[in-house]
């Protein structure tokens, strides 16, 4: 299988960073180009862990890596508003 290119991380991190808003209703602070990089972000944070915990990411596809990139954008956004928590506290 072969790796993404650039545009498809771009592709697959907007659509995953968009869907992670939605997910943890946050999509009214957000916009395209944040989406993206939460969704690209996300993506190597999902790879990372999976990785981690022994799953080979490299020949997942296309649906493995959206569900890896919105897999970590949701914990990616999840712990901003941690951190947002604690900020207003």
């Amino acid at each position: 299988m072969l790796p993404l290119s650039i545009l498809g991380w771009i592709l697959i991190g907007g659509l995953a960073g968009w869907a992670a808003s939605k997910l943890m209703k946050r999509a009214d602070s957000m916009g395209l180009l944040l989406n993206i990089v939460v969704g690209v972000i996300g993506g190597l944070v999902g790879g990372f862990l999976l990785a981690w915990i022994g799953v080979n990411v490299d020949e997942g596809g296309w649906i493995f890596s959206f569900l890896t990139c919105l897999g970590g954008a949701c914990i990616l956004l999840w712990l901003m508003s941690l951190i947002n928590t604690k900020q207003s506290s």
